[in-house]
């Protein structure tokens, strides 16, 4: 298996002399084994575990004949829509359909339904009704507890319940899933796990009635939530503050009689953790069975992840509830194994996309005493102000970019992943780097919005900032000979914001 695709189709798992699957994972996307792939890395830590791991990408949903194609899966179906929202990767904000689906082969768009997770979920069931479903991905996660849909304009209770699965993994899923599949090939019933963190069960009325959690919280139920936007409110205020792993609760929120359970999440990766993740046997190639260019392939596949987590707290973004809010570094030295592998891949010069993560100069940015970490229950560590708590070391990142930059047959090394204004301000050093080695002409920047008061509630820092980073930059690049310029990012409607804003 080492060194190979997942099997794809009935042939590949032939090819492998398999007669049978341990787990099949359903994706939207079209089958890419590079780890900026969701189902890819799954796969891969799932089969570094020796599970036998199949990818049923982009299944025809209209009957449960593809879902039959591995045969039954000797432990679960593994779901998700993919790297994106289903909705939003195939309708526009106007609710018109897009022209284009970036994650399919030739752009084609229409291989995957709306609300995939809930379609794939029925069709798998359909197809073996013993077999476990547990879902994941952007989908599963954002989706997790009662929340508004913007495509049918209402309050949709939890996917979950929808889907009528056994389990919902939230987040980023390699630590959760890998436990799972133990207990699952050692014979535990899936009803009987209950206690793994970052991941979500359902209960049904005779469970319910006599329901007793220790330090938990129970949300306002769908219900309420539904009808009452004051409810809403508060059961997204909790969400969001229970988020710490050092001290979050349970929570619980009932939808009739039934109710879902969300444990508290995990704990961050170690860096050796993430190292193991990243250095597994990615192909870094889609599937040979596409005839076709995958355009989001083409645009990440000479990129790198270099860590994980956003502790920005921004009011409209899902990274903290997806990703956490503590920074997970990769080893410097896995990265460059990285970037030596795409070099070979490419058996040229290469430029290197990207290096970075969620917001580019984060890098093995964390706490200065992780006690007081511990306690905290604030969703931003540099909203209002950046925490004194925050050890801001830019050495670590500028060591790393200076190696990649100069290493064998890399001819440019950029970052394009989004960069913190406020805490780059702080190292000016940074800034004249980015604007020398890494900037192919634009850098990309989310000042969000120039209103002081939509930006308070966006929980942005101030037009000042982004003027302050602007004019610093721009100094840098003509101090290198160099027109470079600046690509904002501006969000026009955010609920915060007026007409006149």
């Amino acid at each position: 298996m080492k060194n190979s695709f997942l099997p794809l189709n009935a042939q590949d798992m032939k090819d492998l002399g398999w007669d049978f699957v341990d787990i099949v994972l359903v994706t939207g996307d079209a089958y890419v084994d590079h780890p900026s792939f969701a189902m890819a890395v799954i796969g891969r830590v799932l089969e570094a575990q020796g599970y036998r791991v199949a990818i049923l990408a982009q299944p025809n949903w209209k009957s449960s004949e593809d879902f039959k194609v591995f045969g039954q899966p000797r432990l679960f179906f593994g779901i998700s829509s993919g790297n994106m929202d289903s909705m939003i990767n195939k309708y526009t904000h106007n609710r018109k359909i897009r022209s284009e689906d970036d994650y399919s082969p030739g752009g084609q768009s229409g291989l995957r339904p709306d609300r995939a997770t809930i379609v794939y979920s029925q069709r798998a069931k359909e197809s073996y009704k013993n077999t476990p479903i547990i879902l994941g991905g952007i989908e599963a996660s954002m989706r997790r507890f009662a929340h508004y849909d913007y495509w049918s304009d209402k309050v949709r209770k939890s996917i979950l319940l929808d889907c009528k699965a056994d389990m919902l993994v939230y987040g980023m899923a390699e630590k959760a899933i890998t436990q799972i599949a133990k207990l699952l090939s050692d014979g535990v019933k899936i009803k009987d796990i209950r206690d793994i963190r970052q991941t979500m069960y359902p209960l049904g009325k005779s469970e319910t009635e006599s329901l007793q959690i220790e330090n938990s919280i129970i949300l306002p139920s769908f219900e309420e939530a539904s009808s009452d936007k004051i409810k809403f409110s508060e059961a997204t205020r909790f969400i969001c503050e229970e988020t710490n792993p050092y001290n979050a609760k349970t929570l619980i929120q009932f939808t009739g009689s039934q109710a879902i359970v969300q444990n508290p999440p995990n704990f961050p990766l170690s860096t050796k953790e993430m190292d193991d993740i990243y250095d597994l046997p990615y192909q870094r190639l889609p599937h040979p069975s596409y005839k076709e260019k995958i355009p989001a392939y083409e645009m990440i596949k000479n990129s790198v992840v270099s860590h994980r987590g956003c502790f920005g707290g921004c009011s409209f973004c899902s990274l903290t509830l997806h990703q956490g809010r503590i920074i997970q570094s990769r080893s410097q030295k896995s990265i460059e194994k990285e970037i030596a592998h795409i070099s070979a891949l490419n058996n040229k010069e290469t430029v290197i996309s990207d290096i970075g993560g969620p917001t580019a100069n984060m890098y093995k940015i964390n706490a200065k005493d992780i006690k007081i970490c511990e306690k905290c229950k604030k969703l931003s560590c540099v909203y209002p102000i950046i925490c004194p708590n925050l050890n801001i070391d830019f050495k670590p990142l500028l060591k790393l970019l200076k190696k990649a930059r100069e290493m064998p047959r890399i001819k440019k090394v950029f970052v394009a992943s989004g960069i913190r204004m406020d805490l780059a301000l702080l190292c000016e050093n940074y800034i004249e780097e980015i604007a020398k080695f890494h900037t192919s002409g634009y850098l990309k920047v989310a000042p969000e919005h120039i209103s002081k008061k939509t930006l308070e509630v966006m929980k942005k820092p101030s037009k000042e900032v982004f003027i302050d980073f602007a004019e610093k930059f721009k100094k840098a690049s003509a101090a290198s000979g160099k027109e470079q310029y600046i690509l904002p990012y501006f969000i026009s409607s955010h609920p915060g914001c007026t007409l006149e804003d």
